[in-house]
């Protein structure tokens, strides 16, 4: 049997995962699985899957937790240390969902095991991503990509050499907005933000998605993760989210992977590699579908992905700036302190103000400096939503 763990599991990726652990419960032993605050399905799944450990990230739902797992024989931890000492528990696999900045240090603990990454948080990449790549070599791991585009180069390049590749083309569905008039975005509620016209996903990233910052740290995720120049990676706007990626060699050849938005072909490919195995997922009718559509996607309407290439030329703590500010502008549009548009200018005046600062701009790539610039990034978006509002007001 193959240990597991999967941290975040409450979430939509988690969730996912799960789903696939359980239609073949005899090959898996469930090591840990980890959530915030849905007790009630994190205990109801440590129970189902017979887990050792349940962890809950917030340390005053620990008697909660416990409540739910009695007389079940399933361990119940909570906090950020607990959540560490659970990534040290040996796994043959884990599966790396918890949203935000919060999911790096457990990964690279997974990593320092020795254990097979599956990586659906993108943000390790993006704020820490030499340290993470360094981590697996360093430790004899594997790092699967999990987010649906990166998966999907990663297919394309089997049989392949990074040499021969010329550029790297991933998708976006355009999110929620994709088709309002400009003159409309700037009223966009939290409601209309939240519903993503082909993804199943969590509040957070469905948000993103109508930003396109998620988009933005996919971007940088894949300059990371495949060592690719920035000028190598491009965008498409693809509402139908049935292409997600397509990768371009030196001989013109496009490869392209193609399959429904369901991701538990990401993560099922991850938990199965170097095996293909049967998926429950649905099998595309071309013929139906009739027609793939594509265009490049209006820097006036999504600024991030041009935030996006700010960070990859910098370099250094940039990646862990942008994503802080990202993290906290989200934070506060959800709140409803700032509208939609508000969002990329929090994040492009953090970006501005910090990347001033050389020293701190090109500190050394550590889980301690990661994530003081991670903090200090927050304490500036709330300086900058300050600023907004004081700006509004005159």
């Amino acid at each position: 049997m193959r240990r597991v763990s999967v941290f975040g599991a409450t979430g939509s990726i988690g969730q996912n995962t799960l789903d696939l652990i359980a239609r073949a419960p005899q090959e898996y032993d469930v090591v840990a699985l980890t959530g915030g605050r849905n007790i009630a399905q994190l205990a109801a799944d440590a129970v189902a899957l017979r887990a050792d450990l349940a962890v809950t990230a917030h340390e005053e739902l620990l008697d909660d937790l416990r409540a739910a797992l009695a007389g079940s024989g399933v361990e119940a931890a909570a906090g950020q240390a607990a959540l560490i000492e659970a990534a040290t528990r040996p796994a043959d696999w884990v599966m790396s969902a918890i949203v935000g900045a919060a999911g790096l240090a457990p990964g690279i603990k997974a990593l320092e095991q020795g254990a097979t990454l599956a990586l659906a948080n993108k943000e390790s990449l993006v704020t820490a991503g030499p340290l993470l790549m360094q981590t697996a070599r360093a430790h004899g791991a594997t790092i699967l990509p999990v987010d649906s585009e990166h998966s999907a180069i990663f297919q394309a390049l089997v049989g392949e050499e990074m040499a021969a590749v010329e550029r790297i083309i991933i998708t976006a569905s355009g999110g929620a907005f994709r088709d309002w008039p400009m003159e409309r975005l700037a009223g966009a509620t939290l409601a209309e933000a939240s519903a993503h016209p082909n993804w199943d996903m969590g509040q957070r990233i469905t948000i993103d998605s109508a930003s396109m910052f998620n988009k933005a740290l996919e971007v940088i995720e894949t300059k990371e993760f495949f060592g690719v120049k920035p000028e190598q990676i491009e965008v498409l706007v693809h509402p139908e989210s049935l292409v997600h990626a397509l990768v371009g060699f030196r001989d013109g050849a496009l490869m392209a992977h193609v399959g429904p938005p369901d991701m538990r072909h990401a993560i099922g490919y991850a938990l199965h590699w170097p095996e293909r195995r049967a998926l429950p997922v649905e099998r595309l009718d071309l013929a139906q579908i009739g027609r793939l559509s594509f265009c490049a996607p209006d820097p006036a309407r999504y600024p991030a992905l041009r935030l996006a290439q700010q960070v990859m030329a910098q370099g250094g703590m940039s990646g862990a700036i942008f994503n802080a500010a990202k993290e906290r502008a989200l934070d506060h549009f959800i709140a409803g302190r700032i509208g939609f548009l508000d969002m990329a200018r929090v994040v492009e005046a953090v970006l501005t103000q910090m990347s001033s600062d050389l020293s701190l701009l090109n500190a050394a790539i550590s889980l301690d400096n990661v994530g003081e610039t991670d903090h200090l990034a927050r304490i500036r978006a709330d300086e900058a939503l300050r600023g907004l509002m004081q700006q509004s007001q005159t």
